[in-house]
């Protein structure tokens, strides 16, 4: 597969994926406390969280086996 179909291929991964990690984070959210450091925490941490379960896909999309780091000739 070439690098511009997989870089198509994980747009439209990431684009289902961030829809669905949205829904689900608005689900629990609704059911967090209604108590102001408990939504910094919880919207906080679920901010930054999505980035994590994305990081194969997106090593995917450049060819690189993931947790491979940058290779010496970038």
């Amino acid at each position: 597969m070439g690098l511009r179909t997989r870089r198509a291929v994980a747009s439209l991964g990431i684009v289902a994926f961030l829809t669905f990690y949205v829904w689900l984070v608005i689900a629990i959210g609704a059911h967090v406390p209604d108590h102001p450091l408990v939504h910094l925490l919880f919207y906080g941490i679920a901010g930054t969280a999505w980035g994590i379960p994305l990081l194969p896909l997106l090593s995917w999309a450049e060819g690189r086996p993931f947790g491979s780091g940058r290779s010496k000739s970038d």
